[in-house]
């Protein structure tokens, strides 16, 4: 049971590991911008199935997608095929975060709630509608649609100070406070009933040989493996525990006093909770090294040079007006007259921060003046 601590301690670091490094990219994003660090949906693997008609049928990345979105989405599959939703127990920086406003939680009603089963079976099923919704608007619209509504967008967004969360992630940032509320009271509430990506996981599982066993005889019915499990799996009267709701997390064999009593397998091979951890963050880590060393990995847009050739659409608020002059190929002195921009402000100056010298500027304003 010692050791069981210490391997419990080390799932926690490696969450929040991905948490923290997640954070810090999205704070990056915000301070110096997209063309240098990747934006929280480049670095989202949903980002890139609601890409997927766009790439298949007209051969572009949606916005803020990247070649890098839909290797993640690639590798998260493969794991979900082997360890079902183990992404989602043991890297997920969301499931990180709502963990931690779980404990929170705990410590301020000193109790853990649980969801009256007539209400938490229908809203199990939320998740495939919203999963079904948004990649349906997103190739529809050829868009991100899903972004202003994006609570994980909107967490991304939160170093952009309230200007931006109060505007164009006004409803993102209320679906993430009521999340992060909803936290507090039921474990991993988004897990369970929001997260499209869960909701593909979950059907991928399906196919996985990997499961809980419970060893009956052993067994000594303490239901602490029941009482720990974040989904609320009722580990302790499952012989094998198959459920699309698990995430491979490992708290219920970690929790489990007898030896034995409960196994993790894959296919007829047992294999002991730390090797799972191992496995599913090594192969996830060795599969984005990878990916990188051969150059195929790629969350950011290529920089701006003289050969390059971009639609006024394309413009972003990252890039500097003489970006945007080399972009498009219209003169420097011709973008400073049409948006009305005096010259005193330096050429590298980026869109987003000439609004600190001409009141009023707008990046989606420019780029209609542009046209």
């Amino acid at each position: 049971m010692k050791n069981n601590k210490y391997v419990k301690y080390l799932r926690w670091l490696l969450l929040a590991f991905f948490l923290i490094m997640v954070t810090r990219e999205a704070y990056l994003h915000q301070v110096q911008g997209g063309g240098v660090t990747p934006s929280v949906h480049a670095l989202c693997p949903y980002g890139a199935l609601e890409t997927f008609y766009s790439l298949v049928f007209g051969g572009t990345f949606l916005k803020k997608i990247f070649s890098g979105t839909m290797i993640l989405l690639g590798i998260t599959l493969v794991l979900a095929v082997i360890f079902r939703r183990g992404f989602c127990g043991l890297i997920c920086p969301f499931g990180a975060l709502q963990e931690i406003f779980g404990i929170i939680g705990k410590k301020i009603f000193h109790k853990r709630f649980i969801m009256p089963i007539a209400i938490d079976k229908p809203l199990r099923y939320l998740k495939y509608i919203v999963l079904v919704v948004t990649i349906y608007f997103a190739w529809k619209t050829a868009g991100l649609w899903m972004d202003p509504y994006d609570p994980w967008a909107a967490y991304g967004h939160m170093s952009a100070g309230h200007a931006s969360l109060t505007t164009e992630y006004l409803i993102g940032t209320i679906t993430l406070v009521i999340i992060l509320i909803g936290s507090m009271l039921f474990d991993r509430f988004f897990c369970k009933y929001l997260c499209p990506m869960g909701a593909v996981y979950g059907i991928v599982s399906r196919i996985s040989p990997s499961r809980i066993v419970r060893d009956k005889d052993t067994c000594i019915n303490c239901n602490l493996c029941s009482e720990s499990c974040s989904m609320n799996i009722h580990v302790a009267k499952a012989i094998e525990v198959t459920s699309t709701e698990c995430i491979s997390c490992q708290v219920c064999t970690l929790s489990c006093p007898k030896s034995g009593a409960l196994a993790y397998k894959t296919g007829k091979k047992t294999l002991k909770t730390l090797t799972v951890i191992i496995l599913v963050v090594g192969l996830f880590v060795a599969g984005v090294i990878v990916s990188k060393t051969v150059g195929v990995f790629e969350v950011i847009p290529e920089q701006i040079t003289q050969d390059s050739q971009i639609n006024v659409d394309d413009i972003k608020g990252y890039m500097t007006i003489k970006d945007v002059s080399i972009g498009i190929k219209i003169e420097l002195k011709e973008v400073y007259k049409r948006l009305g921009i005096p010259e005193t402000v330096p050429q590298d100056t980026k869109l987003k921060d000439v609004s600190n010298f001409v009141e009023d500027f707008e990046v989606e304003v420019a780029k209609e003046k542009l046209k």
